[in-house]
Formats: C-alpha cells, structure tokens, sequence
C-alpha cells in the first residue's frame, strides 16, 4: 500500500490511514484483499485497484470515479448508489453484484463478467460494454446511443430505458433485442413468464411447510437446471443443497411448495431482517 495516501476527509500528512489518492500521489492497492469490507461512502477516485479482490464488500455510494479495477473481483458486492463515472473494469468480474441507481456513465467495462449482476436504474450512457458477458443479469439500465455493446453477450431480464433525444424511452422484450444486437451485441431477453421453476421447503422436526427453515428452488433456462436459495442477504443465490440431497450427502428434507408460499416466506424474512438494529 502507498503511504503517502490519505484517508478521506484527511489532508496529506496528517497520518491518517490510506482512503484516497493525496495530491502529490495515487493510491495504490493493486491486487489487495478488501473481500466482506465495511466501504460504504469510501473515496477512492482515481485509485489504481488492479486485481483488487472486493467480493461481498460494502461499496454503498463509494466514490470510484476513474479508478482502475482492471481484472478486480467485485463478486457480490453491494455497489448500490456508488459512482464509477470513467472507472476501468475491464475484465473485471461483477458476477451477483449489485448496483442499483449507480452511475457508471462512460466506465469501461470491457470483457467484464455481469452474471447475475441487478443492474437496476445504472446509468450507462456512454460506457463500453465491448465482449462484457451476461447471464440472467437483471439489465434495467439507461443506455444512449454512445453506449458501446459490441461483442456483448449472454441472457438478461429486461427493460432497459434508452435515453435519445431529450426523452427516455422503456424498451423490453424483442424492441430491447433489436436495440442491442442491432449494435454488435449477442443477447437474449429473457421472458420471465416463460421461466421453468420448482420451488421447494427445507422442513424438518419443528419446521414444518408453514414454517420452513428455508427455502430453494430449482430453475431450467436452455435445458440447463440452476438451484438457488433465498438467503439471509434477502437474495436468491446458488445452492448445492438439492444436488447434495440428490446424492445422499443432505439429510435435510424438503416438500415442494407454490410460489404464493415462497413469497409469503420471502415477505416474513425480508420483514424480520428490516427489524433488526
């Protein structure tokens, strides 16, 4: 780490710790180890982050303005409000991130990974997405005419909003198809009608269907099945568990349930966890 950086809020050569590039040199943290950090509104605008490791790292309206994250992992990290205006993430790998209502205009996410990123209210006016990849990555972003998507490709849930003209126009389905591959990009919307799910109840003594201790289901996109878990991180993420039960290495049991359970399940849980301090 360069210890000539400054911490945010701090003056150079006041001894606080690192937190943003000093006015007579940039902050260095290449390949550093920040997985599950506690980030929220850091400022790190023009920070060399190259290879940096961020995975479940709390990044909640930080400042990463013309940083370079180039190759860093940014797995399951909560970039909600964030900004990453001019920010390189070539190659980076943003795979279950989240990043709703964050300002990512002109980035460079370039051979970037988005699998199963929530892109919700980003705006990408003007950012590169050349070959970034995709796989049921929520894409309801705003894009303009100089957003770059050549060579990207993959699934996404839309709509996207495309900004033109002084207006902004919602566009799903086969229009939001057209618009992207219309520009170079191979991507599939995804009609979530059309989605094959299972969903099942982890019961056992004292946690019966009413009250599971869990629950998991099981989707098939393209003939391919994905299981997945609403967690504690009031999310759905990938499971094993069915898997594991499937080759007897899960002694935890399970009853397939409906969607209105599931929703009721995931409406007790988000509501507990909104309780807690």
């Amino acid at each position: 780490m360069n210890s000539s950086a400054t911490a945010p809020g701090a003056t150079p050569g006041s001894g606080a710790s690192p937190g943003v590039a000093g006015a007579a040199a940039v902050l260095d943290l290449s390949a550093a180890e920040l997985g599950g950090g506690m980030l929220g509104g850091t400022v790190l605008r023009g920070a060399v982050l190259v290879g940096a490791d961020f995975c479940r790292a709390h990044l909640e309206g930080a400042v990463l303005d013309g940083a370079d994250l180039t190759g860093a992992s940014l797995v399951k990290a909560v970039l909600d409000d964030a900004s990453l205006r001019h920010t390189k993430l070539d190659g980076a790998d943003l795979g279950s991130a989240e990043l709703s209502d964050t300002d990512a205009r002109q980035a460079s996410l370039r051979g970037a990974r988005l699998h199963g990123a929530a892109l919700l209210g980003t705006l990408l006016q003007g950012a590169d997405l050349t070959r970034a990849s995709l796989k049921e990555t929520s894409f309801g972003t705003v894009v303009d005419k100089h957003t770059v998507v050549q060579g990207l490709s993959g699934s996404v849930y839309g709509p996207m909003t495309v900004e033109r003209d002084g207006r902004r126009d919602e566009v799903g389905g086969r229009a939001m198809e057209l618009w992207l591959n219309g520009r170079g990009a191979d991507v599939r919307v995804i009609d979530p009608d059309a989605r094959d799910i299972t969903y099942y109840a982890k019961i056992g003594e004292g946690r019966p269907r009413s009250s599971p201790r869990g629950v998991v289901r099981r989707r098939f996109l393209d003939g391919v099945s994905y299981d997945e878990a609403f967690t504690h991180n009031l999310r759905w993420e990938a499971t094993e568990y069915l898997r594991l039960y499937e080759l007897g290495h899960n002694e935890v049991d399970h009853v397939e349930i409906t969607e209105a359970e599931v929703d009721a399940f995931v409406a007790a849980v988000t509501a507990k966890i909104g309780e807690q301090p």
